[in-house]
């Protein structure tokens, strides 16, 4: 019997290699992690189909939640990283459609070096191209032993690849970059640099100090030789990659200490930087709305013209007020936002898109369950190196698509 694959969306590695089987009336998950059986199991309190909090069908939601958008001047469209492609583009359609301003959480994660990569400022790679040619990996501000389980043990420091033959023992050398010694530290061992809390651009400018012939100062603990040491590993690096986690973006005012240490570095060898994304689709929603609008992000529509800012990221549009009704889809701002900001959904008319009951969806006046994509249904996501990947459907459900259910909020507006 031929094996089947299949595609877990529990984070943006999209693992490749899972398969299900039935034994004694259970399915087994193989291959996956602690968070992928997890979200294939799928939530244990799936969302249920309301309007006004009173059990509804789908379509008197949908006619609801399109009756909420079409009445409102300016609605905010937030989430989408937990959706297909196809729901992405549906959203970005939507907006336009109903003059909103649409925004994930990128625009306070990962959103800066999406954006940098995509606008050629930075070098990136692909998690295939790691596997098979790294020698130098670099977890900067990240703890992918948790955040991302398989991680290291598929994609970046044990397998063994086509230029890695002889394994993580004397082909790769892991380094740590952190504020605290993670799981993913103290396999690193030896190779790890502890440093202050928001003290990433004073490191890195200290590296590119090194990298340059400098003797590198800092003003913390670490010493110039300790600095100088690790520059000479990187720039010896046959193929090098930085995995930046959010203690990178939330440490740096701007990433131009990164975008001059990979510069430097890439001067003398082949250095690359990836993002460490969570929601298995988040890039995916900054490839598609960077392609229509110029922007990963952040981006009001209004008529023709379109405005992007800080202005027009959900936590400004919440916190000023601006918006006068949400559909929040896949994601849960009352449990990610500050709670002075997320609690402003209560004032306005709020429309959910979930697998699952969420704190958000307690207070939405619509909320519409959605299939799991890549477990109750198919589609298409970009994984986070930039990589298009196909979902198929691991099992039978009876809810509707993402994709779907905007398309006919879309028709009924």
């Amino acid at each position: 019997m031929e094996r089947e694959y299949h595609v877990c969306t529990g984070c943006a590695l999209l693992c490749d290699d899972i398969e299900l089987r039935e034994e004694e009336n259970k399915t087994i998950i193989d291959s996956a992690c602690r968070k992928g059986v997890a979200w294939i199991k799928n939530c244990q309190h799936p969302l249920e189909c309301t309007v006004d909090a009173k059990d509804a069908t789908p379509q008197d939601a949908i006619e609801k939640a399109a009756e909420i958008l079409k009445n409102a001047k300016k609605p905010l469209i937030f989430g989408m990283g937990n959706s297909s492609l196809k729901a992405q583009e549906k959203a970005i359609e939507l907006a336009k459609k109903t003059n909103a301003c649409i925004d994930d959480t990128s625009s306070f994660c990962q959103g800066p070096i999406v954006e940098a990569i995509l606008n050629d400022k930075i070098k990136s790679c692909t998690l295939d191209e790691v596997r098979d040619k790294a020698d130098i990996i670099v977890y900067w501000g990240c703890d992918p032993s948790n955040s991302h389980p398989r991680h290291l043990s598929k994609f970046s420091y044990f397998p063994r690849g086509k230029m890695r033959q002889r394994g993580w023992e004397e082909d790769r050398t892991a380094i740590a970059i952190d504020v605290r010694k993670s799981d993913t530290a103290i396999i690193c061992e030896d190779n790890f640099y502890q440093i202050p809390p928001k003290a990433d651009a004073e490191f890195a400018m200290a590296l590119t100090e090194a990298l340059s012939g400098k003797v590198p100062k800092v003003t913390f603990g670490i010493k110039p030789k300790e600095i100088l040491e690790l520059a000479n590993i990187l720039k010896k690096a046959e193929f090098g990659v930085i995995f930046a986690g959010l203690g990178v973006v939330y440490s740096m005012h701007d990433l131009s200490p990164m975008e001059n240490l990979l510069e430097a570095l890439n001067k003398k060898t082949d250095f690359h930087l990836m993002p460490m994304v969570g929601q298995y689709n988040m890039r995916g929603f900054n490839h598609l709305l960077f392609d229509k609008t110029g922007y990963i992000n952040r981006v009001s529509f209004e008529g023709e013209n379109i405005d992007h800012g800080p202005q027009c990221s959900v936590v400004e549009v919440l916190k000023e007020k601006k918006a006068d009704a949400a559909l929040i889809m896949g994601s849960d701002p009352l449990s990610s936002l500050p709670g002075s900001i997320a609690a402003n959904l209560k004032e306005i008319p709020t429309i959910v898109i979930d697998p699952c009951k969420t704190f958000t969806s307690q207070i939405a006046d619509v909320t519409i369950p959605a299939a799991v994509t890549g477990v109750e249904c198919k589609g298409e996501a970009i994984r986070m190196d930039g990589v298009e990947i196909e979902l198929k459907q691991m099992k039978e459900s009876d809810k509707m698509a993402d994709a779907d259910i905007l398309e006919k909020i879309m028709e009924a507006i």
